[in-house]
């Protein structure tokens, strides 16, 4: 075994007990083992593109979540494996995608005075199976109360960390849950 600090990579806080294959290869990663970083893009790549979908939308799905990967790639040496490194990527995809939200300058109104949130989520017609698109549903939801669906419901933050990455009081985050849950029943619903 290489000593530490001849060019191998070592977990710096290594925990007992805890044999983590993606703590060990984002440490490999980090010291620029491209097959590591390989590993870890396939087994997370499914869960960053959901959330990306859900958080932004389908035509900016795939390139965003490059992106996400490729601030992983930038930023893996400030991984120090006090966490999963799968809540570590999902925390850092956030930020990529609400970076991207501003950069776009596609801020878009975050909340809706009275009910007209409910006006703005439109129903599919009924059809004969009665199947629904649930997906569908999230993405006609208007991106503050989207946003906030989607980090607490789907991801499960809480609304103070919700707050805190929207830059929202906690009350206004509380608000849009309810308002993203109460058009989802009434679309869900027709």
């Amino acid at each position: 075994m290489t000593p530490p600090g001849s060019g191998v990579a070592t977990l710096r806080h290594e925990q007992p007990g805890r044999s983590d294959s993606d703590t060990v290869d984002a440490t490999l990663a980090a010291s620029g083992d491209a097959h590591a970083f390989a590993r870890l893009y396939r087994g997370h790549v499914a869960r960053i593109h959901s959330l990306v979908r859900r958080m932004l939308n389908d035509e900016e799905a795939d390139e965003v979540a490059q992106d996400v990967f490729v601030r992983a790639w930038q930023k893996l040496g400030t991984f120090r494996g006090e966490s999963a490194f799968g809540t570590w990527l999902h925390r850092l995809a956030v930020n990529v995608i609400l970076g991207r939200r501003q950069s776009l300058g596609i801020r878009r109104q975050r909340y809706l005075e009275g009910d007209a949130v409910l006006e703005t989520v439109p129903s599919r017609q009924p059809r004969p199976e009665l199947s629904m698109d649930f997906e569908v549903a999230i993405g006609r939801l208007p991106d503050g109360a989207r946003q906030v669906f989607v980090l607490h419901d789907v991801e499960g933050y809480r609304h103070e960390e919700i707050a805190e990455m929207l830059g929202l009081a906690t009350g206004t985050s509380k608000s849009q849950l309810h308002r993203a849950r109460m058009a989802l029943r009434q679309h869900l619903e027709r």
